[in-house]
C-alpha cells in the first residue's frame, strides 16, 4: 500500500514538472546545469521525450478559427449588453465580429508549432562566440485580465556547433507572445524552446514589458514596468557570461 502511494507521489511529481498551464515549464537539464543553479552541479541531459515536447504545441487550426468565430462573437454581443449597450445600435453592429477576428489574431499563436519556423533554418556553423538579438518588440495578452501586454526581448544565446537564423529568433517571440501569457512563462519558454532547438552552452532571455492590467486598472501606475529573466546553461552558471550578455543588451 505504501508502495503504491509513493509511485502515485512519484508520478504527480513528474508531471507537475513538465507542464505549467498546460506548456511545458522550461525545467530541462541541459549538462553542467541543476535545477537548483549551483555551478558545476552535474546533471543528466533531456531525455527525448522532453527535448522533443516543443514540437507538440499547435492547440488551434485555421478550421477552428472558422467554426468558433461564432460562438466568440455572440459572446462579444452578450458582453456588449451586459455593459448596458445596444449591440443593435450602427455603430456596434459589427463590433462582435471584429472583436473576435482580432482576438483570434492575438492569439495566433496556439495555430503555430515552433518546429513550423525552426525546421530548415538550423545550421552547422563552427561558431562559440554568444550570439545576441535585442530589442524585438513583444504584444501579447495578460491571461488574468485579456488586456495587452507589450515590450521589448532580448535573447542571447553561447552556439554549441549549431546556430539558429536571426530573424527565427524573433519568431519564437511571436508565436510564445501571442498566447495568453504571464510575462514570467513567456520568458522562459523562449529560453527552453531555443535550448531544445540547438543545445548550445548556454541562453539567456530577459523581457521588459508593460503590462495594461497595471496602467489602465488598479494600481494605475502608468510608467512602471515588470522585467523577467530566464538563464540556462553557462548564463546562469558564470556570472561573466551572465554580465556580459546583461551588458551587451543594455548598450
Amino acid at each position: 500500500m505504501e508502495r503504491s502511494k509513493q509511485k502515485q507521489m512519484n508520478e504527480s511529481e513528474n508531471e507537475a514538472d513538465s507542464a505549467i498551464n498546460g506548456h511545458f515549464d522550461g525545467r530541462v537539464k541541459i549538462p553542467g546545469w541543476s535545477a537548483g543553479g549551483a555551478a558545476g552541479t552535474p546533471s543528466t541531459a533531456p531525455s527525448s521525450s522532453v527535448m522533443e515536447s516543443w514540437r507538440e504545441e499547435r492547440t488551434r487550426s485555421l478550421e477552428d478559427n472558422e467554426l468558433s468565430l461564432p460562438s466568440i462573437a455572440a459572446a462579444y454581443t452578450t458582453i456588449l449588453r451586459g455593459l448596458g449597450e445596444d449591440p443593435q445600435r450602427q455603430g456596434l453592429l459589427k463590433t462582435p465580429w471584429r472583436a473576435a477576428t482580432a482576438m483570434q489574431f492575438f492569439t495566433k499563436g496556439y495555430q503555430e508549432k515552433i518546429i513550423d519556423v525552426l525546421n530548415d533554418a538550423i545550421f552547422d556553423e563552427d561558431h562559440d562566440e554568444m550570439v545576441i538579438v535585442k530589442d524585438i518588440d513583444m504584444f501579447s495578452m495578460c491571461e488574468h485580465h485579456l488586456v495587452p501586454i507589450f515590450g521589448r526581448v532580448h535573447i542571447g544565446y553561447l552556439p554549441n556547433k549549431r546556430v539558429l537564423g536571426l530573424s527565427k529568433l524573433a519568431r519564437i517571440v511571436e508565436i510564445y507572445s501571442r498566447r495568453l501569457q504571464v510575462q514570467e512563462r513567456l520568458t522562459k519558454q523562449i529560453a527552453v524552446a531555443i535550448t531544445e532547438a540547438l543545445q548550445p552552452a548556454g541562453v539567456g532571455v530577459v523581457v521588459e514589458a508593460t503590462h495594461m492590467c497595471m496602467v489602465m486598472r488598479g494600481v494605475q501606475k502608468m510608467n512602471s514596468k515588470t522585467v523577467t529573466s530566464t538563464m540556462l546553461g553557462v548564463f546562469r552558471e558564470d556570472p561573466k557570461t551572465r554580465d556580459e550578455f546583461l551588458t551587451l543588451i543594455r548598450s
